[in-house]
């Protein structure tokens, strides 16, 4: 007699289920741990201190920050599972932090909320979680987790397009999403909100987080500052075609395709067309910028891949967070990079960013932007 599977997929009863959830503090995970619960699944919940507990306190509006620390342990408690609260302060700064600010004086755009999910969250959590006998590890991001018909878990898609975090998710491994869940994946985010009232849950109402956890109000330029200080050294603001047109600060105020608070003031031409900023150069301290045409590129290079399945040739991709996927051609190479040829060429794809690899819902992994090319200038030349 076959036994029925639960709705986490493990043929036991779901009290014999043990599933540590991920707790932010935030309505997302909290709903994930509440329901589970409420199913009968034996929940322990897990939150991370990623920060120093005094200056978290001041801080309104983001994960694994005091007074969401709080919230998490309230929830539990309400709920009726345990909790802890672990220091990850040391890891998530040395992971993250750092690499966040190097990132900006290389005249990259990085995306710390990958690198903590890569690292943090789904390396050393899981941990966490398998030392505690963990059957799998649940959280609160929109994203889902579907089997196959040869039983492989795949990455999809979250069914709320407008709450969709596949993109900072890309780096999930085969192994890793065998032993995740992730139960809000097929909802609407209403749907959550709903759950979290009839659940009677504190932070029912509590707003998304916007900024980067670290970065209070957005100013990710005076984090970097403050962690290496040799940021602000000045240089030269120079035009593609080699005229120098002013002066900058440092180029951590910089970004690719910036076209506002340049600095500079005019325009490149006669009909006082915008600058944009289409290139830094971290050698040579220098921020080059030109007309928007410029900025076209259609080949992107990508290394530090991370891939679930063998795909290659056609795909979607999304080179941005907040971008709509377009067509490409993928080729992955045998040293681990790949690159992407873009059926239509895109502006302002800026190094340090993602590329992100769909074939319809599915997502098939990706890797971190470090070239672009502009195929047209290249046969000009």
């Amino acid at each position: 007699m076959t036994q029925n599977v639960n709705s986490l997929g493990f043929a036991k009863a779901p009290a014999e289920t043990r599933v540590v959830v991920a707790m932010s503090g935030g309505v997302d995970s909290s709903v994930t741990a509440a329901l589970l619960h409420e199913q009968g699944y034996d929940v322990v919940g897990v939150t991370l201190q990623l920060y120093d507990h005094g200056q978290a306190l001041a801080k309104k509006g983001a994960c694994c920050a005091g007074q969401d620390i709080y919230d998490a342990r309230r929830v539990a408690e309400e709920r009726g599972f345990p909790h802890y609260v672990l220091d990850y302060e040391s890891n998530f700064r040395d992971a993250v932090i750092e690499e966040f600010a190097d990132s900006y004086l290389k005249g990259q755009t990085p995306i710390p909320c990958v690198r903590c999910n890569q690292t943090v969250k789904f390396r050393d959590l899981l941990k966490v979680a398998h030392d505690l006998g963990a059957d799998c590890m649940a959280t609160g991001h929109y994203i889902q987790r579907l089997v196959n018909n040869d039983g492989q878990a795949e990455l999809h898609r979250a069914v709320d397009t407008g709450k969709d975090q596949s993109y900072f998710l890309f780096a999930t491994t085969q192994e890793q999403l065998d032993f995740l869940r992730f139960p809000l994946g097929g909802w609407d985010k209403d749907i959550t909100r709903q759950h979290a009232q009839r659940l009677g849950l504190l932070n029912a109402d509590k707003p998304d987080s916007q900024d980067i956890c670290f970065v209070p109000g957005g100013d990710y330029t005076k984090v970097v500052k403050k962690l290496r200080p040799e940021a602000e050294i000045p240089g030269e603001i120079m035009h593609i075609d080699g005229r120098v047109l002013g002066a900058h600060s440092g180029i951590i105020n910089y970004t690719i395709g910036q076209r506002k608070g340049l600095g500079i003031g005019g325009g490149h031409d006669a009909e006082n067309n915008p600058f944009y900023v289409v290139a830094l150069e971290p050698a040579q301290n220098r921020v080059i910028v030109g007309p928007k045409e410029a900025l076209a590129r259609d080949v992107v290079y990508i290394k530090d891949c991370n891939w679930l399945g063998d795909h290659s040739g056609p795909v979607n991709v999304k080179l941005r967070s907040v971008s709509r996927p377009d067509t490409a051609t993928l080729e992955r190479r045998e040293d681990g990079t790949a690159l992407l040829r873009l059926n239509t060429a895109q502006y302002g794809i800026a190094p340090g960013q993602a590329a992100v690899c769909y074939d319809g819902g599915r997502v098939l992994g990706g890797g971190w932007i470090y070239a672009t090319e502009n195929s047209a200038l290249q046969l000009a030349a």
